[in-house]
């Protein structure tokens, strides 16, 4: 088995501490899972974890926080794992309340450059009895007992609302905790929005990847609805679950339409599309990670209709240009400055 990451490695040096019922938040890599318990519910964000999981005999699969596998007082102990969102870790929290049954034991570990001293104190507040029960691998476990069980627990109870305006064109977004820009427009997607408006889109339908909340997909439909045209609707998927509830939400309050799907790259996505924008992300944890953008590059062209144009938004430093020239058609910059850049390419 390919070496795990070093709080799964330093959470299996100390899986005595695992006892009854068992429930996992978190992980990064699914094969600790069975390590760890022949059965018990496993819960994470990322879509593409998510499809792997259901291959795991014996054990429940949650997607995200409002996932129906997901009932309370159903575990004796609860798995922890640091999200790379410190916001994110009072969510996780509160949800390990809600699944623990009475008398239950939460365990906490993360690695020491993501923060797991600062996590601690946020374990504390809500248990101060917690202990440590190992410093390995630069990471640490935690253990707080009888942790005392939430009544209810409701992810669209976090949900913040956030203005954003731009070219003119005003409305609310939703946010919740660990999800990418919440509470303000990055300046990345601001120029991408800049850009619609100086050079339209082709009449058709549009696909936003990785919607995030749903920031380009309702400000386009707004925008469009404010200059008296057609508003097609702007399909959009996200790997991440926080970003899909968000973005639905943002369409509902916004009245603007749209599916909005959970996918791992474009695997859940049929049929064609006039135009494709995206803001990638290129971050996994902490680390620079191009790897989804590239992969979604090479896919794309095939839900482009001909002559359809990808229009795409990157930190300037990012090698996008050749590999969309490569795999989309002749490529050029519409807008940029030293931070960002906006590529427009149509298939060929």
């Amino acid at each position: 088995m390919p070496a795990l990451p070093n709080s799964h490695e330093a959470l299996l040096r100390n899986r005595e501490y695992l006892r009854g019922r068992l429930a996992v938040l978190g992980p990064l890599d699914i094969a600790v899972v069975p390590a760890l318990a022949e059965s018990g519910l496993v819960m994470t964000e990322h879509y593409g974890l998510w499809e792997r999981l259901q291959n795991l005999a014996g054990w429940a699969v949650a997607f995200g926080y409002d996932d129906p596998a997901l009932t309370p007082a159903a575990a004796d102990t609860i798995v922890v794992f640091l999200p790379k969102a410190r916001a994110e870790l009072a969510l996780r929290l509160e949800l390990a309340r809600w699944l623990a049954a009475n008398g239950a034991r939460l365990i906490l570990v993360g690695e020491k450059k993501e923060g797991i001293a600062g996590a601690v104190k946020q374990l504390k507040a809500m248990a101060p009895a917690a202990v440590k029960l190992d410093s390995a691998r630069h990471c640490q476990v935690w253990q707080a007992d009888d942790l005392q069980p939430a009544e209810t627990f409701d992810v669209h109870q976090w949900l913040e609302w956030h203005p954003v305006d731009c070219g003119g064109i005003r409305f609310e977004v939703a946010g919740l905790p660990g999800i990418f820009s919440a509470g303000e427009l990055d300046t990345g997607t601001a120029m991408l929005l800049e850009s619609l408006a100086d050079y339209p889109l082709t009449q058709g339908p549009v696909l936003d990847f990785a919607c995030g909340a749903g920031v380009i997909g309702t400000w386009l439909q707004l925008y469009q609805r404010s200059n008296g045209q057609s508003a097609a609707p702007v399909d959009g998927l996200d790997v991440q679950s926080q970003a899909v509830i968000c973005a639905r939400s943002t369409y509902q309050r916004a009245q603007v339409s749209g599916a909005i799907t959970a996918s791992d790259g474009l695997s859940r996505i049929e049929g064609k599309y006039a135009s494709v924008l995206s803001n990638p992300p290129f971050h996994t944890g902490i680390r620079t990670d191009t790897s989804m953008t590239e992969q979604f590059l090479q896919q794309v062209k095939e839900h482009l209709e001909p002559g359809g144009e990808l229009r795409l938004v990157a930190n300037s430093f990012l090698p996008y240009e050749e590999l969309i020239r490569r795999h989309i058609g002749p490529v050029k910059v519409i807008a940029g400055d030293r931070r960002f850049t906006v590529w427009s390419a149509r298939r060929h």
